[in-house]
Formats: structure tokens, C-alpha cells, sequence
């Protein structure tokens, strides 16, 4: 039988094609034999700063008479953080609002505007705990009227989110390892490391209105607070 030169036959190209595919469906097999894991990791401490978001809302005939009334409260009230040891770093503007007030008692579907509301809201960071309570009694005298929440957090959370990243890797190891053992197979090599979110403390939300209340010997206990982060590992499967 004769072919033409640089013909193969059917069957040889057959067995050529077999033999090609092999290391890839071996290799996809390979890929496939993994395990993906995750693990929640938490580090505990006593906080040493505390967020307080501290508001003043004010009414007025007109927007610029709220405002105005507003901006002259707010003011005094920074100016006695700052008295009480806030730097000026620590002290930012979170919300600013002039909104109108409507008079629903006149009409439900088409109440006409009986004022304006005007709100300013700060946010102060607090490294000293032991000056909450009096900085939330000076703020209430100087002319704010609302705490909008409180959080405790750390200057510098860095160390605290590392023993949590090693307490994620260790959970994760754990479950890498009671999986594959119930399966009755080995884990292999970790493959791959990938580092996941972190949560910090969450703020305590309220909205407090103080108005004329006395707000004097406020209690604040700081407590312990968690930071935790996540991790997912990939092992193979021997």
C-alpha cells in the first residue's frame, strides 16, 4: 500500500491524538482533586479610642435661620471638644442637611412647608476612654442635641488583625484536615492562600435626643472588642 509522502494513516493519527490528550485529562484530573477551605478568625483586646458621631439639629421659619442657628450651636460645640483635648484631626463633618417641615396636620396630601430643619452631625475620635462620658456632658451643654452613635476601635488595629489572620489560617488548616480525614483521602500540598475581608467593630447605633435633658455623669464602659478576618486556603488531594 503506498501514501502519499508526509500522509499518516487513519489509525496512526488515531494514536497519535490518544496519546496528546492523555497528559491533559491527566492534568485536569490533577486540577481537580482539591480541596477549598475558609477560615473565621478573631483577635480580642480592650480598645483604646472611642468614635462618638455627636449631632446638633435646629428649626427655623426660613433654611438660613436654621442654619444659621445651627452653625452657631455646632460651633461652640467643636470648640468645646477642642477645649477638652479633641486635636483638630480627630474632629470631621458626617453630615450636613437643610431639609424642609411640613405641616401634615394642615393636609395630608399636599401638606404646605412650616419651617425648616437644619442638621450638623461630627464625628470625634477619642484616644483617651476615660473622656467619653465627659466629652459626650460638655458637648450636650455647648449646644448638641443628639448622639447619633458610639464605637470603640483601636489607634492602631495592625497587630490585632495579624493574630487574626493566624487564627483564620489555623481554622482553615482544621478543616482541611477533619474533611479529607472523614472522606478517607490525604491532603496534599497548599496550593494556594487567599487572604479574605476584615471587619472592625461595629458602631452602636442610636439616636439620642437630648434637648433640655441633663445629660451629666454619662456611663461609658469600653469593654472588649473583636476585629476578624478570613482566609481561604486550596490544598490538594492525594
Amino acid at each position: 500500500m503506498h501514501f502519499f509522502k508526509g500522509c499518516l494513516p487513519a489509525a496512526a493519527i488515531a494514536v497519535i491524538t490518544a496519546c496528546s490528550a492523555a497528559p491533559q485529562a491527566a492534568a485536569e484530573n490533577d486540577a481537580a482533586r482539591t480541596i477549598i477551605v475558609t477560615g473565621q478568625g478573631e483577635a480580642s483586646a480592650a480598645p483604646d479610642m472611642v468614635v462618638l458621631s455627636i449631632g446638633v439639629e435646629t428649626q427655623g421659619d426660613t433654611a438660613a435661620a436654621a442654619l444659621r442657628e445651627n452653625s452657631a450651636a455646632m460651633s461652640a460645640t467643636i470648640e468645646k471638644l477642642k477645649d477638652l483635648g479633641v486635636a483638630d484631626k480627630d474632629i470631621q463633618t458626617s453630615g450636613l442637611s437643610v431639609n424642609p417641615r411640613y405641616d401634615y396636620e394642615r393636609s395630608r396630601t399636599n401638606p404646605p412647608i412650616a419651617g425648616y430643619v437644619a442638621s450638623n452631625t461630627v464625628t470625634a475620635r477619642l484616644r483617651n476612654l476615660n473622656s467619653a462620658g465627659a466629652v459626650i456632658d460638655q458637648a450636650v451643654e455647648s449646644g448638641a442635641n443628639r448622639l447619633n452613635g458610639i464605637s470603640f476601635t483601636f489607634a492602631d488595629p495592625k497587630p490585632l488583625y495579624d493574630e487574626a489572620r493566624r487564627d483564620a489560617v489555623a481554622q482553615a488548616k482544621a478543616k482541611a484536615e477533619l474533611l479529607t480525614d472523614a472522606a478517607g483521602v490525604g491532603l496534599g500540598r497548599l496550593l494556594t492562600i487567599q487572604d479574605g475581608a476584615y471587619r472592625a467593630p461595629s458602631p452602636l447605633k442610636m439616636t439620642a435626643a437630648f434637648a433640655e435633658a441633663d445629660a451629666r455623669a454619662v456611663p461609658i464602659a469600653a469593654g472588649e472588642s473583636t476585629l476578624t478576618a478570613s482566609v481561604t486556603l486550596i490544598y490538594e488531594i492525594r
